[in-house]
């Protein structure tokens, strides 16, 4: 612009001598001389950045659900409040800071607590939430991914055929048998290019599934392995599952198909990483279209019976007491007739389940009488649960009766009904938790996680566990994610809860008044067995769809 300028200022100038007379006799204009004009250009105004907003802060009502039972309740400032004595809780979080189940950055969205200085059966995390971040591996390969939850790496779809690989040649090993009948029935020896090779319905004697590429096992009806060898006594026999091997579940006939391992006996089935052990449907292996997103309760699951304490006992079987001791305790489990769990073992072994697939599985027979992904009845801290995803059932994705197992990395993904649901007495530890309900909303009134003891609300042993690292994405439209009543007691360490819009983040109820006070939320008493109010601590919260 400067040198612009210039070259107009001498131009004026020259114009001017030509019209005036008294430039007459010059011979010519006299120049503007050294100096300029220089304009300097205003630096252009910054496009102002849009502050990030500060989330209002989210009000009692919106954070807790209540309800009453037998005419009491605990207010939803009254469970604010419950939170908000625990340290490091963000109760005003948002749903922005989530890409599905992964956290979006690095840094954990609370601080975390120790969760090694509860007990040595927790890893020590410096992270909240099931997920170290949105590089976290932890969940991958041994999972299925799926609408409900996207853990990426090389786990393949959960409609997918699983890995059954190309059949060798070969006949079906000791104790299974090749069916026999008319192609196309799928009583055939072959269905969807693979063998099959039938489990006995009544596993009587120890068992081996081999890995053999090209055979897929099936079952039956109500299979079971041992017999019930009531609250002591001798042991039983082991199913045992080979790393990668398929199990799948009898689609021709219309019983309930379900696993169910007996007091006494065991099922040890662990898998790898790179090679899960799946219990699946005959749909599931029969077709890469045989299982849809939505598919569900093809089959009724896996229940473990062990001999562990529960706080519910049959009539004339009970009471318990608070160290679990009783020899008669014992309780019938839900979905199947005349089958028990319950003894005074604490350590007692059902065998052990790692990097297991459970898909579509989960039947209602009634209301209150279901089949889960996996049932755990009075199974004690020597059955060794980790690394298991139950995908896609018809009602809970896990349930626990009583006993004391320890749980490391489940996931719950699509479950109709509840995540994880413990009572009758369940004192346990979990960490590594994931509960992702189906992404169109799960049945109304199902919860990512339920807690109770059966609205007998001082029974004992007392459901006591404590949930370390986990995430909850609750989509039902339940009152809540996190339901607490029936005088449970419940500790809650790094935790990560989301919900959806109409959608609370807790839901605390108590059922009954005593001198003590309203049991779930009354003070300490050692004489009942019981913790306290819940506790709340490193654990990040988006409620109603923020």
């Amino acid at each position: 612009m400067a040198s612009n300028m210039r070259i107009g200022t001498f131009l004026m100038a020259s114009t001017a001598c030509l019209t005036l007379a008294a430039c007459g006799g010059a011979d010519n204009v006299a120049s503007p001389g050294a100096g300029s004009v220089t304009i300097v250009q205003p630096a252009p105004t910054p496009t102002p950045t849009a502050p990030t907003p500060t989330p209002t802060a989210i009000t009692a009502a919106q954070f807790a659900a209540v309800t009453a039972v037998n005419g009491i309740s605990v207010t939803a400032d009254e469970q604010l409040a419950i939170v908000n004595a625990g340290t490091n809780n963000n109760v005003s979080g948002t749903g922005a800071t989530l890409n599905g189940v992964y956290p979006v950055g690095a840094a954990s969205l609370t601080t975390a607590a120790d969760p090694s200085a509860i007990n040595g059966f927790f890893t020590s995390t410096n992270y909240v939430g099931a997920l170290n971040g949105p590089t976290d591996t932890s969940f991958q390969g041994w999972t299925c991914n799926s609408t409900a939850a996207e853990f990426g790496g090389s786990g393949a779809r959960c409609t997918a055929v699983p890995a059954i690989g190309t059949l060798a040649g070969g006949t079906c090993p000791t104790g299974t048998t090749t069916p026999t009948g008319a192609a196309g029935t799928g009583t055939a020896a072959t269905i969807g290019g693979f063998k099959v090779c039938d489990i006995p319905q009544a596993i009587t004697t120890s068992l081996t599934l081999p890995r053999i590429p090209g055979i897929a096992y099936r079952f039956t009806g109500q299979t079971e392995v041992g017999t019930d060898l009531g609250t002591t006594g001798a042991s039983g026999v082991t199913l045992t599952v080979e790393a990668g091997v398929t199990v799948f579940a009898n689609a021709n006939e219309s019983t309930n198909d379900l696993l169910l391992v007996n007091r006494g006996s065991k099922l040890v089935a662990i898998g790898t990483r790179d090679a899960p052990i799946v219990f699946t449907s005959q749909q599931n292996v029969t077709s890469a279209t045989g299982e849809s997103e939505t598919s569900q309760g093809h089959w009724g699951g896996i229940i473990l019976l062990g001999r562990a304490p529960t706080g519910v006992c049959a009539g004339s079987t009970g009471p318990n007491n608070a160290a679990g001791s009783s020899t008669t305790c014992q309780q019938a489990i839900e979905g199947v007739t005349g089958r028990f769990y319950g003894g005074p073992t604490a350590a007692d072994s059902s065998g052990q389940m790692s990097y297991v697939q459970i898909r579509y599985s989960g039947i209602a027979i009634s209301d209150g009488n279901e089949l889960q992904g996996l049932t755990l009845g009075g199974t004690g801290s020597g059955t060794i649960i980790d690394h298991i995803q139950s995908h896609n059932s018809a009602d809970d994705g896990i349930e626990i009766f009583g006993g004391n197992t320890n749980i490391k990395y489940i996931a719950v993904t699509g479950a109709d009904d509840d995540g994880f649901d413990i009572d009758n007495g369940y004192r346990g530890f979990m960490q590594f938790m994931i509960a992702a309900q189906r992404v169109g909303g799960a049945t109304v009134d199902s919860f990512s996680t339920e807690i109770d003891s059966n609205n007998a609300e001082d029974l004992l042993p007392r459901t006591f566990s404590t949930y370390a690292n986990f995430t909850f994405i609750q989509t039902a439209l339940a009152p809540a994610a996190i339901r607490q009543r029936g005088g449970s007691d419940m500790r809650f360490v790094n935790g990560v809860v989301k919900t959806v819009s109409n959608v609370a983040c807790v839901n605390i109820i108590a059922g009954e008044q005593t001198s003590g006070g309203r049991s779930t939320v009354r003070p300490a008493d050692a004489a009942l067995q019981d913790f306290g109010p819940p506790s709340f601590n490193s654990v990040y919260f988006a409620c109603q769809g923020r």
